[in-house]
């Protein structure tokens, strides 16, 4: 059950990465034969998709540029320069990137192109500090919305105020003809929180982005309360000229790599039951449910072996001392609300191949994991409570480790009933 529950988290990482899902969306881009073509971008994928790029799409201008991506996520390529840098909390090297991609933009003419590459991660890559803020500022900010528990599109609201390229300001300071290619990894696939949106509209306020750090309770540097108190770091509104520039297209998300393993999974005889790709829940709250939806199904459902596929990106609120990410946390919460029961095997993994900071993508969880536990002296309830998820798989021996998958759509977590 492992082998096939990895394999068919495999297929579904490989329907989403660049080199299968750019080349198609890169076929109806027509440039002059003259055109110059910057290129720009940032994300766990930005390597792959720079890559992807080059591969497939041939211009007779000079065709050059800067991506920037996590520490261990680069790739090969020949004329777009990779740099890596931190996540998800941002760091000198990423902020020294950011200084020379935006140099790049704003000496490009109305004649020129810039292609902008983003992917998840970006928020975090796009580390340009506003005037009057500091990198430490900046992590301490990130780091504290992290802990807290705090959805993605909280955080990504504060980080498009604090940061100099997000929330359109990126496209803003461009004077050229802008084609942006997004692989989401967010909840509802909009463009202006994919990666913080760096040229897209943003409606949100200064306002906010203080009330959503004092709604999660996140200390708040001085010089970060100033800034948005007197109102700084505005982004760029809906309506606003400066971005008619801006061509948008969006070549993969959760349901791309959904589809791919439900179709996998009915071609291996399995029956599926798609939940959906919105979920945003605390981890551990949607492993109780999940539990509960899977023991019902398994007395009322005579139709097995049923799959049920789910995505979306869940959340941890961090009280323990442990390691661990949300996949992990979500299948020790499932373990417990399951209880043993026999005949439901589970795997819940990142698609980028990070739960988490952890070098894993998630965990695959069997009928017998918490018995194997107890006779390794493992309390469940104490790791989960200690969010120590990663420590609990990890003495099972089943970690599911990938490595950077040069992708990101987002959780995938597949509940197996036989």
């Amino acid at each position: 059950m492992r082998v096939l529950l990895e394999d068919i988290f495999r297929r579904a990482v490989a329907a989403a990465h660049p080199v299968k899902v750019l080349p198609p969306a890169l076929a109806g881009l027509v440039l002059p034969d003259d055109a110059r073509v910057t290129v720009v971008g940032a994300g766990k994928a930005a390597a792959a998709m720079a890559a992807a790029l080059e591969q497939s799409f041939c211009t007779a201008g000079n065709l050059s540029g800067l991506v920037l991506t996590r520490y261990g996520h680069a790739c090969t390529t020949r004329s777009i320069e990779v740099v890596e840098a931190g996540h998800p909390l941002p760091d000198a090297q990423g902020q020294a990137a950011c200084l020379r991609m935006l140099d790049r933009v704003v000496h490009l003419q109305a004649e020129d192109t810039l292609i902008v590459l983003l992917s998840g991660g970006a928020s975090s890559l796009l580390a340009l500090p506003e005037a009057g803020i500091t990198l430490a500022d900046l992590r301490s900010v990130c780091a504290g919305l992290l802990a807290s528990g705090a959805p993605i599109a909280d955080i990504n609201l504060v980080r498009r105020h604090l940061s100099f390229m997000l929330g359109g300001k990126l496209a803003a300071r461009c004077s050229a003809r802008i084609e942006v290619f997004l692989i989401s990894d967010v909840v509802g696939d909009d463009p202006s929180v994919i990666a913080s949106g760096p040229c897209h509209v943003d409606a949100s306020t200064s306002v906010q982005a203080l009330a959503c750090l004092e709604a999660w309770r996140v200390p708040v540097p001085t010089r970060v309360r100033a800034f948005l108190d007197d109102g700084h770091g505005e982004t760029v509104k809906p309506g606003d000229p400066l971005l008619a520039r801006v061509t948008t297209h969006q070549i993969a998300n959760a349901a791309t790599a959904q589809a791919a393993a439900a179709d996998a999974l009915r071609a291996c005889g399995v029956s599926v039951i798609r939940l959906g790709e919105h979920f945003e829940e605390e981890a551990r709250v949607l492993g109780a449910q999940h539990a509960a939806v899977a023991l019902r199904l398994l007395v009322q459902c005579a139709s097995r072996p049923l799959a049920l596929l789910s995505g979306g990106e869940t959340r941890v609120r961090v009280s323990g001392s442990g390691r661990g990410g949300r996949n992990t946390e979500y299948l020790l919460s499932l373990a417990l609300h399951l209880g043993g029961t026999a005949g439901i095997h589970a795997l819940a993994c990142d698609t980028d191949g990070i739960d988490g900071t952890e070098d894993n993508a998630g965990a695959y969880l069997a009928p017998d994991s918490l018995a194997r536990a107890r006779a390794l002296g493992l309390d469940a309830a104490q790791s989960l409570a200690n969010n120590d998820a990663y420590g609990f798989f990890s003495a099972l021996g089943d970690l599911v480790v990938t490595g950077p998958t040069r992708t990101n759509v987002n959780d995938l977590r597949l509940l197996l009933l036989t």
